[in-house]
């Protein structure tokens, strides 16, 4: 009987379904990569929000929290190295399967009952703590997949399973998509209960995933026989010491010097919200690039691009050119540098059995770069040098261009000690008028440096020891040129200067004005900028005044003090700051006297103002000043429906309500309109835009400030000012809760 057809359909079925599989594997693992990625970058700021509001939205907050997810994700990787190299492949399945199931014990995401933050103290810890318990497990599990899942890719037996690296790409991309839609999506349509309940979906759609990707490698190679031996047989050799020190640099330094680039913009050109976002983007775009299977920018053009796009930055710096027009300079330049270094750990990387080695060593960078700049720097450095020294040390790792450039030679460390011997000269210039911004004298010296220093784009130690002594020397020019004194904390980065005219100090934080005072000694009680007395604020004072009322007043924020000039003989006020360096500037007699010649027996609250403020006896003050928002990065929790509750209970009968909310980037009186209606309140608006003043001894500044009262009848005076106009809803905004906020609504984009 002849069974040959017979046997040779079964033969091309069987055949079928192999070449199936084969199709199918690949896209399966992308597609649980991704998903595990992308719901990493969505817990990260998901949680960080929920947390929020008991820490008084402190930019502590969020650096800690950043510190516990990259050092989660180092044990996440940590875990997936040890569990492939200590267990077979069927016992690493199901540790994973049963850590993924324990985890979901965690689900839904939500801030643990019973969880009080300190009164006294760091939350620091505490904050770990809550971290830890809530959201560890999950968050390890999750971080786990992406080296685990591409292990068990290697051993597939799939075409590509001999370098399945390009699946890092498809991690990153997830990552990146997560980073863009939760503030543009995620955030502004759904409410923090609703984002958990989607999030446990997600994890529960890639536990699925992950038990079909485990059941696949378990049966891989028979499932995919077809295909080459699994990449055992290829291995290389094990990774030496010196090998994996140098993957820890290049994953470390593009690490610090993406917080380098984005404290140095959000410090020095403009502190605009979400403007962290753009630079994190980038840097999760270099992976995608670099791990693809065909990258579409080469390693070789991104290192013969880098010199050409510093050289411009070192232009831009040393001319001390400020604002937005920065912004893509900075940029480009870290983007390409970012490309460099991650180029360079690509094209480094070993072969699959070591995959999980490679990965727990550029967590271990990422991890190290962090903790320089979110723990080191601010202790150890006045200004942000963090930013120069990563851009230095990411042209070190540049790779050799030709075999002498791996030799120390004279000329290495000669130009950039003539570099940093410029400072002093510079200061004398400038001093005399010569060096100014716009300056045309230094056209005269800076050619040569900048024309030397692309001389030695092929030896990268002098290379980068000349773009590390140029920034260097940048930063020394900033600090004689304009600062009386600078000071830096884990809030940021203060200076104190004089204006062009020599007549007034200013404490600046960022790009944002803090506080004036005149330097004219008959004027140094005369409240300037934002409180000059023909503003709003001396309207608001004078009102206040009219009515009798000595009353207490409370004020959120500090700066330099110059509020303080309103108080009257036997009044009692209290600052809340939740800077202590703040403070310390404002009592220093030396730069402001306002504090001294008026508030000697001021108390200043030292923490969060909305937190400090709960532990205030009710009904206590007629006056109720939140100047928190003369900054173009707003503290959110302080105008949410919980905390215009707050504010209420504190107010005397008959008081007010000061909400100071001059902002280039934001305009936040429509979520205030929102709040004040949902209180059933009532609240008027000045929005000053003083013209050129004739009085040089006044130092003027628009500003604009909304007044909330329980009744109309307690703003009567200010409502006989037409300058002052009703605050009315806006419909095309939402009320503000601590579960619920949009920050894009109110960024101004003209």
């Amino acid at each position: 009987m002849d069974t040959g057809p017979a046997h040779l359909s079964t033969a091309a079925r069987s055949n079928a379904v192999m070449q199936l599989a084969s199709a199918a594997l690949l896209p399966l693992f992308a597609v649980t990569i991704f998903l595990g990625a992308l719901l990493i970058f969505w817990l990260e700021p998901m949680f960080a929000k929920m947390v929020l509001p008991l820490l008084g939205g402190s930019p502590a907050v969020w650096n800690t929290a950043m510190m516990f997810f990259q050092a989660a994700l180092l044990a996440g990787y940590a875990y997936a190295h040890l569990s492939t190299r200590w267990l077979s492949q069927q016992r690493q399945i199901l540790l994973h399967l049963a850590i993924l199931a324990v985890a979901t014990v965690s689900l839904p995401i939500l801030v643990p009952a019973g969880w009080t933050p300190p009164t006294t103290g760091t939350p620091i810890p505490w904050l770990i703590g809550i971290l830890a318990v809530a959201i560890g497990l999950p968050f390890l599990a999750v971080s786990a997949t992406a080296p685990l899942l591409q292990r068990w890719f290697s051993q597939t037996g799939h075409p590509a399973a001999a370098d399945p690296y390009f699946l890092y790409a498809a991690s990153n991309l997830g990552s990146l998509l997560a980073l863009v839609t939760y503030p543009t999506l995620i955030e502004p349509g759904l409410r923090l209960s609703q984002q958990s309940c989607y999030w446990t979906a997600g994890f529960a759609l890639l536990v699925l995933l992950i038990g079909i990707c485990a059941a696949i490698s378990i049966t891989g190679n028979a499932t995919v026989a077809a295909g080459p031996a699994p990449s055992e047989a290829r291995d290389g050799a094990a990774p030496t010491w010196l090998q994996r020190l140098h993957w820890i640099a290049l994953a470390g330094v593009p690490s610090s010097l993406l917080l380098g680039v984005t404290t140095h913009i959000s410090t020095d050109v403009a502190a605009a919200p979400l403007l962290w976002v753009i630079p994190l983007a980038l840097y999760l775009l270099t992976f995608v690039l670099v791990f693809a299977r065909r990258p579409p920018l080469r390693h070789e053009w991104m290192v013969k691009l880098q010199p050409l796009v510093l050289l411009p930055l070192l232009v831009w710096l040393w001319s001390n050119i400020p604002g937005w027009a920065a912004f893509p300079v900075h940029l480009l330049a870290f983007f390409v540098t970012v490309m460099v270094c991650h180029g360079e750990l690509s094209r480094r990387r070993p072969a699959a059995r070591h995959l999980t080695t490679f990965y727990l060593c550029m967590s271990l960078g990422g991890l190290l770069g962090g903790a320089f700049n979110a723990l080191i720097a601010p202790v150890i450095f006045s200004s942000v040098v963090e930013y120069p020294l990563a851009l230095a040390l990411a042209c070190l790792l540049r790779p050799h261009l030709d075999s002498g450039s791996a030799r120390i030679a004279w000329q290495d460390f000669l130009l950039p000690a003539l570099i940093l011997a410029t400072i002093p000269i510079r200061a004398a210039f400038h001093h005399l008028s010569l060096d100014a911004p716009g300056s045309q004298t230094m056209y005269f010296y800076l050619p040569p440096i900048l024309g030397l220093t692309y001389a030695l784009i092929r030896r990268p130690i002098g290379f980068g020891f000349c773009i590390g002594a140029t920034l260097v020397a940048t930063v020394g020019m900033v600090d004689r040129m304009d600062v009386l004194t600078h000071e830096r904390s884990f809030f940021g980065v203060y200076r104190v200067t004089r204006d062009e005219s020599g007549r007034f100090t200013m404490l600046i934080h960022g790009t944002t004005m803090h506080g004036v005072q005149s330097l004219d000694p008959a004027r140094r009680d005369e409240p300037q900028s934002y409180y000059m007395r023909r503003g709003p604020f001396g309207q608001l004072f004078a009102a206040v005044e009219s009515t009798g009322r000595e009353g207490r007043v409370a004020v959120l924020g500090l700066g330099a003090g110059g509020m303080i000039a309103y108080r009257r003989p036997g009044q009692d006020w209290t600052f809340y700051e939740i800077d202590p360096v703040v403070e310390q500037i404002a009592r220093d007699t030396r730069y402001f006297s306002y504090m001294a010649d008026r508030a000697a027996d001021v108390p200043v609250i030292l923490g969060d103002g909305r937190l400090s403020l709960a532990r205030a006896p009710d009904h206590g003050y007629s006056l109720l000043i939140l100047d928190a928002f003369s900054s173009d990065s707003i503290p959110l929790h302080l105008m949410t429906r919980e905390a215009l509750r707050l504010y209420f209970d504190k107010l005397a009968p008959g008081g007010l309500i000061a909400f100071h909310i001059s902002n280039r980037m934001l305009d936040v009186a429509p979520v205030l309109g929102n709040l004040v209606a949902d209180a059933g309140a009532t609240a008027v608006i000045q929005r000053f835009r003083p013209g050129p003043s004739s009085d040089p001894g006044l130092y003027v500044m628009p500003s604009d400030l909304v007044v909330v009262a329980r009744t109309p009848g307690d703003l009567a005076l200010l409502q006989s000012n037409p300058a002052w106009v009703p605050l009315a809803p806006s419909p095309d905004h939402g009320v503000w809760t601590d579960d619920f906020s949009n920050i894009l609504e109110v960024f101004r984009w003209r």
